[in-house]
């Protein structure tokens, strides 16, 4: 199996994986330098640094980079004793380095209105792929939104089904109306995105959770919705918010995968703090 062809149809299927490359050798040594050895996230493996219990270790740390999304470098020293005990006569010393794969970020744009406009424009410059959903044709268009990676008109509880939803996923919700907004984010909250945000006031987002909740939801599930949505930096214009959102959405995506959850804490306030009106 070609590993470049195997990381693409991962990336594309939204899953995570872990590439080690030699990239540095002195003496002999079991394998090659740019010898590779792709991780994937259940743990099967595409090819090989050389085997033997250097094979172990860099497998073993393939899923710790795929876990903290951070790359990290290997160095086997493989000394007389070490190569007889590992069953490689060889001696040589080499460096691998570790990589995370990650799929690209899907933005999931709920509303194609003028903030919408601006979102997926800003969103694709950040290097997000961008899915704008409306339920008017006459929004939802390709003149509209000619960066979007995809977009979709119909009834939202139609599309729902059609969109796969992962930890590279990323869900705005920017409607027409309170209701709208409601039908969204009442399915969005359960499911596995790494980023779930909501326009409107602290008061509206309080009512909202709160009729939510009233239907069986989980209340903690809120504990990581961004709302209102975006970084406060004092943003009105739809250029402004989608600057502010898309900001947010960079800081989480950053995160290290141990840290993300955290960093998308909600905003939720005391009710009596709230503020009347936004």
């Amino acid at each position: 199996m070609d590993i470049y062809g195997e990381i693409v149809r991962l990336r594309r299927s939204g899953e995570k994986c872990a590439l080690a490359t030699i990239v540095e050798v002195n003496g002999s040594i079991p394998s090659y330098e740019s010898a590779k050895m792709l991780v994937r996230a259940d743990g099967s493996i595409v090819g090989t640094v050389g085997g033997g219990c250097v094979e172990a270790e860099v497998w073993n740390a393939a899923r710790e980079v795929m876990e903290s999304e951070q790359p990290k470098h290997l160095n086997f020293n493989l000394g007389q004793d070490a190569a007889y005990d590992n069953g490689l006569i060889c001696g040589g010393q080499l460096n691998i380095f570790v990589e995370p794969i990650l799929p690209q970020p899907r933005a999931y744009i709920f509303g194609a209105g003028h903030v919408s406009k601006c979102l997926s424009k800003v969103a694709t410059m950040a290097g997000f792929a961008t899915v704008v959903i409306d339920d008017r044709e006459s929004f939802a268009n390709r003149e509209r939104f000619p960066e979007a990676d995809e977009v979709m008109a119909g009834d939202y509880e139609g599309i729902f089904p059609k969109l796969e939803m992962n930890s590279s996923s990323y869900v705005v919700i920017v409607t027409r109306g309170h209701r709208d907004d409601m039908r969204v984010l009442r399915w969005a909250i359960e499911q596995p995105a790494r980023y779930v945000a909501m326009i409107g006031s602290r008061r509206k987002v309080l009512g909202v959770k709160k009729e939510i909740v009233k239907e069986g939801v989980a209340e903690e599930l809120f504990e990581r919705l961004h709302a209102p949505m975006g970084l406060e930096i004092g943003a009105i214009s739809p250029e402004e918010i989608a600057v502010s959102v898309v900001a947010e959405m960079i800081g989480v995506r950053r995160a290290p995968e141990g840290k993300w959850r955290q960093a998308a804490k909600s905003m939720f306030v005391n009710p009596a703090q709230a503020p009347v009106a936004q």
